[in-house]
């Protein structure tokens, strides 16, 4: 494994152990040139969903990409960001568990906004407004007044 600090390429295990929901393997690490440690994460390989997007195209999930976006809508909110790989673990975890190899790029956004509810009201409403491309105000207040 690569050192993120210095890119030496030899590094040692110091603790293995499971995430909490046992999906992957947290191993932290140690440069054995700069001695910085680091933490990698290891799941197991399956085969890739692949996400068809609003305009007709397809690619890969990324789940890094979805991460990127819930975190900017949960900027300057209380919400920590383990909890969001949390909500991300459920959804893939619910598409594994349902057998779910392609998906729209819209029901992912359905299945965020659902859990981003509960986790954090103000990161909905922000998600929303991206997600559902809001053009006026009278968009906002219908939201917020589901919320209620």
């Amino acid at each position: 494994m690569r050192c993120p600090k210095c890119g030496f390429e030899d590094s040692s295990v110091v603790d293995s152990r499971p995430t909490e929901d046992t999906s992957s393997i947290r191993r932290r690490r140690e440069c054995l040139k700069c001695k910085h440690r680091f933490t990698t994460y290891e799941r197991m390989e399956e085969k890739p969903i692949v996400v068809t997007k609003r305009g007709g195209s397809s690619e890969a999930f990324d789940r890094d990409k979805l991460f990127r976006g819930i975190l900017i809508s949960c900027a300057k909110r209380p919400v920590d960001p383990k909890d969001i790989e949390a909500l991300i673990d459920e959804i893939v975890g619910e598409l594994r568990n349902n057998g779910i190899t392609e998906i729209k790029s819209d029901d992912i956004g359905e299945m965020v906004l659902e859990r981003l509810a509960k986790l954090d009201q103000v990161a909905y409403v922000r998600f929303a407004s991206v997600y559902k491309e809001f053009a006026n105000v009278d968009e906002f207040k219908k939201v917020l007044k589901d919320l209620k």
